[in-house]
């Protein structure tokens, strides 16, 4: 980044107010046209490929986690770490959580569908299937975003372009469950489970656009915020779902995965991906989306060995396309190297 720009956001936490009021970077059925002064490729693809494996990898966690966790205490203890995480950067930024008592009374909405539910549904759903078929279902989730946004939320407008979209990633969905194989049995069902988790988030993201993205405080306030909402909701419920083992009786590579989901996965994350907007711009950082699943799916065939059938990658492929579709980057006319357009939200990149 050049120096001019650099001088413009002296302030790390004003830095973040201006870069996103939307927590996650997640992408929904539309982006967010935001481009800063020209950086170099280098400056940002380091990061760019960093936070796709970070998300892409979490599916593998997630998968060595619920092995001797169950799925709520797995999310609970990953939710509560990564809210330190956020607490710390927070307090290292001087920036502060928000004070505004109707966020925090938004925050109940947005931290249990944007995070309490949907990381447990994906825990329930890679003890049934496979954590690359988890990475796949997660890319999903732009597809439930778009109609949501436009006949619940009022958000968006549908568009042809759009509709196409959407009905070219709902085609991809049908080919990654093999419908002509019939439905049915633990995998079938472990594969709703983590499109429920998509579904989650595709909830999550309108809402948080129409009722928290437009106030005045940090995406990383705001994260912050919702992670302690969750892991309050968490704690609420992990009693009623059995008495988890002590960390003494937990082996090395499952403490090791819930720290690496919490403190990796949701907050380091973060701020890697506030980086990524801040100097390549919200659209193109959005678009660590497709990698997403490519990094799950490497991830689980190297270190768990993992098999798919062909047409779960095939429909995969369906699914991204209709998502590139829909956020019209086919055709996308680039704007204007020297002409920064004010971001006033980042669409949420869903992420396990």
């Amino acid at each position: 980044m050049d120096s001019s720009h650099e001088g413009t956001l002296r302030d790390p936490a004003a830095e973040f107010r201006t870069t996103s009021s939307y927590p996650w970077g997640r992408v929904s059925g539309v982006t967010v046209d935001f481009t800063p002064d020209r950086a170099p490729l280098r400056s940002w693809l380091p990061g760019f490929v960093a936070l796709a494996a970070i998300w892409g990898s979490s599916f593998l966690f997630i998968k060595v986690g619920v092995a001797e966790l169950h799925p709520v205490h797995l999310t609970l203890y990953r939710v509560a770490t990564g809210a330190v995480t956020l607490l710390v950067v927070l307090a290292v930024l001087r920036d502060r959580l928000p004070r505004d008592l109707r966020v925090w009374g938004h925050m109940l909405v947005v931290a249990a569908f944007g995070v309490a539910v949907p990381f447990t549904l994906f825990g329930y759903g890679e003890q049934r299937v496979e954590s690359m078929l988890a990475g796949i279902w997660n890319a999903t989730t732009p597809l439930i975003v778009l109609p949501l946004a436009v006949l619940v939320f009022r958000t968006e407008r549908l568009t042809v372009r759009r509709a196409v979209g959407l009905g070219l990633g709902f085609v991809g969905v049908l080919v990654v469950l093999g419908v002509w194989e019939g439905v049915g049995g633990a995998h079938f069902v472990g594969q709703l489970m983590c499109f429920g988790a998509a579904a989650c988030y595709g909830l999550a993201i309108p809402y948080q656009k129409k009722f928290v993205a437009g106030s005045a405080y940090s995406g990383l306030s705001l994260s912050a915020a919702q992670l302690l909402v969750a892991t309050a909701q968490l704690a609420l419920v992990a009693p009623f779902v059995g008495t988890p083992p002590s960390p003494a009786g937990l082996s090395p590579r499952v403490i090791a995965s819930v720290l690496a989901l919490g403190a990796l996965g949701t907050g380091l994350a973060f701020v890697i991906n506030m980086r990524n907007i801040r100097l390549a711009g919200a659209s193109t950082a959005s678009t660590v989306t497709y990698l997403v699943p490519v990094f799950a799916v490497l991830v689980g065939a190297v270190v768990l060995g993992e098999r798919m059938t062909w047409h779960q990658p095939v429909g995969a492929l369906v699914v991204l396309a209709g998502v590139a579709v829909a956020q019209g980057l086919f055709g996308r006319r680039r704007t204007r190297p020297d002409v920064v357009v004010p971001a006033r939200t980042v669409e949420p990149a869903a992420q396990g």
